[in-house]
């Protein structure tokens, strides 16, 4: 007999037990033992890509699921009976339903801010390693001391980055970022983001800009936009065409928003000059991977988030949702706009 859905009124924000879908850290002991401090379950798994059934056995119990990378789709979050709240571990939410959950009267919830400062750290150090040819330059490195003299083939040319444009496509707390700290560089900065106000663009210094006129006017194209409908394969054939044949392009985002295929074709054709890239859109990429054999692209393994500071504060933050949570309130980032009082759902 199929177990009943619990209505709204029944469902409150009392905590019992967490399921970590999967993670990145070396064990969730720290985790474990504030949870439990707190009268708190918590277990622990790495389901990612598991079947979905199994996913299913797993958090079927619990009131508080976490998940990584692990998909959420609405096929599972329909028979999610217990659950009160999703929250998802990282700034991107496109493998959870968010919908799915609404319609279930479960809370989702993400961590917007703890790695903004690393990834717009990531994304200007992929700029600056582009405009001044960093990798190529190891190469032409060993190749003059194996032939006992200097040969700069292939290394120029490298141009200047001062007064060069960069291009933001996303102005919010990660492209606010790159544009605050690119500041000092000289470069003209400017960007396009429809969601976001004028004054935001004042405060920042940044020119506002359409899309076609940022990719015909950037000499540096850095995205850090979500990816939705609008989104995927915003990078393309079409929009790569109407690139500076010298631009480069540069990912920290989701892997997706570019068209690794359409890319590879121009870098071939020579019609950008190079690409940057540190997301995919399978992860980790297979040998397959379009870029793999281009010597003008930077690659580097989805590590724009990382840091000894930012693992730890989204650790500390996803803890401190739970706390709230158990104790009648809500998430400090809520998506879907389901609520708790202390009495159930508001």
């Amino acid at each position: 007999m199929p177990t009943r859905k619990k209505s709204s009124a029944e469902k409150t924000s009392a905590v019992r037990k967490v399921v970590v879908t999967d993670y990145i850290e070396s064990d969730l002991e720290w985790e474990k033992g504030v949870l439990e401090d707190r009268g708190i379950e918590l277990d622990a798994f790495q389901l990612k890509g598991q079947p979905e059934n199994e996913v299913y056995e797993k958090v079927k119990d619990a009131d508080v699921i976490v998940v990584n990378m692990v998909r959420m789709p609405a096929t599972l979050i329909d028979r999610l009976d217990n659950c009160k709240v999703i929250i998802r571990h990282g700034i991107g939410y496109d493998n959870v339903d968010v919908d799915a959950c609404t319609r279930n009267n479960i809370q989702f919830a993400n961590q917007p801010d703890y790695c903004t400062t690393d990834v717009a750290e990531h994304a200007i150090s992929l700029i600056m390693a582009s405009a001044r040819k960093l990798f190529i330059a190891r190469d032409t490195l060993e190749n003059s001391s194996r032939r006992g003299e200097w040969d700069f083939s292939g290394l120029f040319p490298i141009r200047r980055m001062e007064g060069k444009v960069v291009g933001i496509i996303g102005l919010g707390r990660i492209g606010l970022q790159v544009a605050r700290k690119l500041q000092s560089f000289g470069f003209r900065l400017i960007a396009a983001d429809p969601y976001v106000d004028d004054s935001e663009f004042e405060k920042a210094g940044v020119e506002r800009t359409d899309l076609d006129t940022l990719l015909a006017r950037a000499d540096f194209i850095t995205i850090h936009t979500p990816l939705n409908s609008d989104t995927r394969s915003l990078v393309n054939r079409e929009t790569l065409a109407k690139m500076k044949e010298t631009a480069y392009v540069i990912n920290t985002a989701r892997g997706p928003i570019v068209d690794a295929g359409a890319l590879a074709e121009a870098l071939e054709s020579k019609d950008i000059g190079g690409a940057a890239i540190d997301v995919y859109d399978d992860e980790p990429p297979s040998q397959a991977y379009p870029l793999f054999h281009h010597s003008n692209v930077i690659l580097t393994p989805h590590s724009g988030w990382a840091s000894v500071e930012s693992a730890w504060a989204i650790r500390e933050k996803i803890v401190g949702d739970i706390l709230s949570i158990a104790e009648g309130g809500n998430p400090a980032n809520m998506i879907n706009g389901v609520k708790f009082s202390k009495t159930g759902l508001i």
